[in-house]
């Protein structure tokens, strides 16, 4: 689950990390209003959306204006604010649909000394959380990766003391912050390990992370998400959710208590089993396929849910093939095919449609596939199943 960089620093700052100043706006009247509040000769006015590389971003409407502008004045303030507002921010991490922008971030500026970058994710070789940090601030960090990976710090820490004092002293001295930025960190990096730890997050990025003239580490930007599989734990991040950013089809699956991703491909994939799904995707790409969504209806899913299922893959105007994979363990197979049957005749199928079946009751099931007269075509194997749908697109 993702939020906004203006909802990540609510939470920062309720953590003890430091952070601008900034006020969050819905108007130009606002942003005039909030560079007025802070009060200072510098504001710094964000586009708010779900993505990276705001500042070099462009809007679709407007190609001059950039998503993260200086403003000097109220004036100028709100003049950017009328082109950003309402209008499609176009970044690397959107692709050229972009997203639009409902709501601006504007925050005070400050006398800056230098730029780090932060990052916080779980490695699978420690198995365990680790700290990022680059003296390579503001910039993309995976060129940094590739041109100069001397310069990126990694440091495990422990998921239960979190990162302890010493550590983040070492890290300091090694990117070469002075004495007062050193006693910043000290503080700075255990707090926003703690806050990694505490709310589940499964990724925190902080670029740039600012040392001031004065000294201080300060948290510029910030971006979060969270792990979905501990929300259970934080009732309170669903009022974050901003829907506007999410893909309408995924909500849809997940109020249907299906699991399911938007892919860019042609071929529709309806799998039980994450595992299972991930597999077929890959044999349909071995294959010269592409797949059009990852989606798995698990282990007991039901006639609504399946005819939902092939609902979602359908509105798809990519999907130019479905590929059905069920492996029937828990759920048996004839059990699967008596939705799939049904859900045939409610949706309707104006694209070829390949079934694989295998596990508990799959001679029975067979056996109604081929009774039903239904345009379908069976498959005996996932690799065969994955050659005819592959197919069907060159036929």
């Amino acid at each position: 689950m993702k939020i906004h960089e203006y909802q990540a620093k609510q939470l920062l700052q309720e953590a003890g990390v430091a952070v601008p100043r900034g006020i969050v706006c819905q108007s130009p009247d606002d942003v005039a209003n909030a560079f007025a509040e802070l009060r200072g000769e510098l504001a710094v006015v964000k586009s708010q959306i779900h993505a990276g590389g705001r500042g070099k971003g462009r809007f679709r409407e407007e190609p001059d204006q950039a998503g993260v502008v200086l403003a000097k004045s109220a004036d100028e303030a709100r003049a950017n604010a009328e082109q950003m507002l309402g209008n499609t921010l176009v970044t690397i991490q959107t692709g050229e649909e972009g997203k639009k922008v409902n709501t601006l971030f504007v925050e005070e500026g400050l006398q800056i000394a230098n730029e780090l970058y932060l990052g916080i994710v779980v490695d699978r070789d420690t198995a365990g959380p680790v700290l990022i940090l680059s003296s390579e601030g503001g910039m993309e960090i995976e060129e940094v990766a590739k041109e100069s990976p001397e310069k990126i710090l990694h440091e495990p820490f422990s998921a239960a003391y979190g990162l302890h004092t010493f550590q983040a002293v070492k890290l300091a001295y090694r990117l070469g912050l002075d004495r007062q930025a050193v006693r910043s960190a000290a503080k700075f990096l255990p707090a926003i390990c703690r806050f990694f730890l505490d709310n589940d997050c499964s990724m925190a990025e902080i670029n740039p992370l600012v040392v001031t003239t004065d000294g201080d580490l300060i948290a510029l930007d910030a971006k979060v998400s969270f792990d979905e599989n501990a929300l259970f734990r934080h009732r309170n991040f669903e009022e974050l959710r901003d829907l506007n950013e999410e893909e309408p089809t995924e909500i849809q699956a997940a109020e249907a208590g299906l699991s399911y991703v938007k892919l860019e491909g042609n071929i529709g994939c309806l799998v039980n089993g994450a595992g299972l799904a991930m597999s077929t995707m890959d044999l349909i790409k071995l294959h010269g396929g592409e797949p059009a969504n990852f989606l798995d209806v698990g282990g007991g899913a039901n006639v609504d849910q399946v005819t939902e299922a092939f609902r979602i893959i359908l509105a798809d105007d990519n999907v130019k093939a479905v590929l059905v994979n069920i492996f029937g363990g828990i759920m048996k197979c004839d059990i699967i095919v008596e939705a799939l049957l049904s859900a045939y005749d409610k949706v309707g199928f104006s694209v070829p449609l390949v079934v694989r079946l295998e596990g508990t009751n799959v001679e029975k099931a067979r056996e109604m596939l081929a009774a039903s007269g239904k345009d379908l075509i069976a498959a005996t194997d996932l690799t065969d199943a994955a050659k005819k749908v592959v197919a069907t697109l060159n036929a």
